[in-house]
Formats: structure tokens, C-alpha cells, sequence
């Protein structure tokens, strides 16, 4: 797995991490984390798996149920889910009264088929745009609607923010504005 500058500095964040702490964990000094977060300095190999494993530490799983908890009390309509897979991970209230079945429906599964045919288009897009290396870590688009019953997507505008999960996965967090 290729951990990109911005991929470093947002797990790092998630979990309230200052760089001079990472540093010392890596045995390197705050200037070389610094320069690693601005894609300055190539990480080694064996430097990339220590960071996996700081990241993925069972100890930030906290980071994952909070983000969990931020996202399902959210008074907006969002929902994350994971950003290879497209299942659900979480959702907000407002989101779930937009769909026609519980959350119960969705939770684990993949959200991908009920996609409209601009976020399937953009979702194809994401590669040549450097989503998954970190070069963009946000996206707006405007959507049409899906025309399904069950999850209705309405035309508006989606924004998609990618957001580093503590087992080193990324997740996408998912915000709508109709109209």
C-alpha cells in the first residue's frame, strides 16, 4: 500500500498526532515529517510499513467510532462508506429518513448499484484524477437523480471528502445539497 503526503498527515490528524510525536515513533526528526506530508521526500518501504502499523494500531479503532458517532449524529444529510467498496459504514439521520428502507438495509453492503449515472461517471473518473493516491482528497459534483424507490438520490450537488480509516483504509464521507 502507497501512503501518499496527504494520506500521512490526515491519518496523523485523525488521530490528534502532532508531527514531532510521529517522528519520534519513526525515529526520524519533525522536519523529515513535515517534508513527507508535502510529498518532498519519498518514504522507504520499511518506513511505509511502520506507518501502517502506527496507523492501524488497534488503539485509534476510538478514531473510527467517533467519526462513526459524528457522522450518524450529523443534523445534515451524510452517510461515509468505505471508499474501494462503496458499502455502508455509517449514516446520518437526515439520510436515513431519505430512504425507504432501514439502515438495517444497507449497513455492509454496497451502495454502488443505486448510484446515479453522473456518480457512476465520476466514480470512474477518480483514477486519472489521483483519488486513490491522495493527489485529491475532495470532490463536488452535480448529480441527476437515480429513480430508485428504495434509495432515492435527488438532483443536487454531492461532495465526496476521502478520509483515512484507522485500519489504514480509506473511507469516503458523503454530504448532499438538493436544489
Amino acid at each position: 500500500m502507497t501512503i501518499s503526503g496527504a494520506g500521512i498527515r490526515r491519518m496523523r490528524l485523525l488521530r490528534s498526532m502532532k508531527q514531532g510525536h510521529l517522528a519520534e515513533l519513526l525515529g526520524v526528526n519533525q522536519a523529515t515529517i513535515s517534508r513527507w506530508e508535502r510529498d518532498q521526500l519519498a518514504l522507504s518501504p520499511e518506513t511505509a510499513v511502520k506507518l501502517e502499523r502506527i496507523f492501524a494500531s488497534p488503539r485509534h479503532a476510538a478514531v473510527d467510532a467517533a467519526l462513526k458517532r459524528l457522522v450518524e449524529d450529523s443534523v445534515r444529510p451524510v452517510h461515509l462508506i468505505c471508499d474501494r467498496t462503496h458499502r455502508l459504514l455509517s449514516a446520518s439521520r437526515p439520510r436515513q429518513a431519505e430512504w425507504r428502507a432501514p439502515l438495517g438495509a444497507f449497513l455492509g453492503r454496497s451502495l454502488f448499484s443505486y448510484a446515479s449515472a453522473e456518480i457512476a461517471a465520476a466514480e470512474q473518473s477518480l483514477e486519472e484524477r489521483g483519488w486513490h493516491t491522495g493527489k485529491l482528497s475532495s470532490l463536488t459534483l452535480d448529480t441527476g437523480a437515480n429513480g430508485n424507490a428504495l434509495l432515492p438520490i435527488a438532483a443536487g450537488r454531492v461532495t465526496w471528502e476521502r478520509i483515512m480509516l484507522s485500519d489504514g483504509s480509506a473511507g469516503r464521507l458523503v454530504i448532499t445539497t438538493i436544489g
